[in-house]
């Protein structure tokens, strides 16, 4: 029987039974059913079996309803992206639930059939044409199918012919906001890239790409953020008084980034079978070199993990070490989630630094704590997972007390009255 074939009281009814087997709190499954409900009314509507439901859907179900809520209070919501991930959560875990895995894997499938064959055209392209590395492959094509969904869902066309520059500009302003200025950079050379496809196979009536400004970013352009030492120690004083599963998970978090300068990759990544808790040593695994490095278990690391591993982590066959303190009980997906929670906790500390403020400013601290031990670059640059002493460069010139000691006089200068 296809899922389409049961009603929409049973659907519910499986998803709520889900929702209690993967322990959600009352408050969200509530709020996760109440998504669900409205979404299946929403297909049902336009007769569109749940089965054959693609992310265009979800983005046209979005759009309606920010309709009805402009009509309702007579604004838009207060963020925008607050609201779309309210809507969005309840309705991915509840295709998840029933369909096992969503987004579907193969993204191509959900569009329209002539941006189908495009998106398939432009990864042969870059493959056979550009003979570009796999991985550069991937976010290329990845970009090309966000913004093909996207501007199906926005103007309801089968085909960019009608695209304009202002399309461009309306893309750019819902990927963009909250990218760092670097990532806003990558965005715009992806789109540039698939302008200039798109034009070249006659799929466009002019070439879009010469329009598209990305910023500007100047080598070393900035001294990285890094937080004091006494800093640190107040955000690792003020964190260790939380000793709820969350606060033990984070005080751990905190004090992997403060001893060893790991990047948030690395930390996510970490299972239980990393750690020897005979050899007191802990096997890291660097996310950028995919190197392996072994380093000994300080002490003070160590009982801040067995707390967490004992009182914190929620009870799961998963192997990672740091679990989500809420259901669904798993892993970090990726580095990135842990900027939230570090975040919050420097926040707590009434700690305010002048720049950023997520998990590589511990890094950046640590790099700088050792530079002022007099530890040479390349133990450092061993330390931090580097493979050449110029990837530590950078973190020279954070310190800029120890660099001033070294400054040179300039001849004749003392000498004047």
């Amino acid at each position: 029987m296809s899922i389409h074939s049961s009603s929409h009281a049973i659907l519910l009814a499986r998803f709520a039974d889900h929702l209690a087997r993967q322990r959600y709190c009352q408050t969200i499954s509530e709020r996760y059913l109440a998504v669900a409900d409205k979404f299946l009314r929403y297909l049902e509507s336009r007769a569109i079996p749940i089965e054959l439901t693609a992310p265009v859907h979800i983005s046209r179900y979005l759009h309606c309803e920010l309709a009805r809520f402009h009509d309702i209070h007579g604004h838009a919501p207060i963020s925008n992206r607050h609201w779309r991930n309210s809507h969005t959560s309840g309705i991915r875990c509840f295709l998840r639930s029933l369909c096992g895995a969503w987004p579907p894997v193969s993204h191509a499938h959900t569009l329209p059939e002539t941006l189908n064959q495009m998106a398939a055209r432009y990864a042969e392209f870059l493959r056979e044409d550009r003979g570009l590395a796999q991985k550069t492959i991937s976010g290329l094509v990845r970009e090309c199918i966000w913004f093909l969904e996207w501007y199906r869902g926005q103007r309801n066309a089968d085909s960019l012919l009608e695209m304009s520059i202002k399309d461009i500009d309306d893309y750019l302003l819902y990927r963009v906001p909250g990218l760092r200025r670097i990532s806003r950079k990558g965005v715009c050379m992806r789109l540039r890239c698939l302008m200039r496809f798109a034009h070249s196979i006659g799929a466009t009536r002019c070439d879009l790409s010469t329009s598209i400004l990305a910023p500007t970013i100047y080598t070393d352009e900035a001294i990285p953020s890094a937080l004091r030492p006494s800093e640190i120690t107040t955000i690792l004083e003020e964190t260790r008084k939380d000793r709820s599963p969350k606060g033990l998970r984070d005080y751990s978090i905190l004090m992997l980034l403060s001893t060893y300068g790991l990047r948030a990759g690395e930390i996510a990544r970490l299972r239980l079978d990393d750690i020897d808790w005979h050899a007191d040593r802990l096997t890291v695994h660097h996310s950028k070199t995919n190197a392996r490095t072994i380093l000994p278990l300080m002490p003070a690391v160590g009982e801040a993990l067995l707390a967490y591993l004992r009182q914190g982590r929620p009870e799961t066959n998963l192997r990672e070490i740091f679990i989500r303190a809420r259901a669904p009980y798993r892993g970090f997906a990726s580095g990135s989630s842990l900027y939230t929670p570090i975040r919050r906790r420097i926040e707590e500390a009434g700690v305010h630094p002048a720049g950023k403020r997520g998990p590589h400013t511990f890094r950046h601290a640590r790099a700088v704590s050792l530079l002022r031990a007099e530890v040479p670059p390349k133990i450092i640059g061993d330390l931090l997972g580097h493979r050449s002493t110029a990837s530590t460069t950078p973190y020279l010139k954070l310190a800029v007390e120890d660099l001033r000691e070294v400054a040179l006089e300039i001849p004749g200068w003392g000498n004047r009255s």
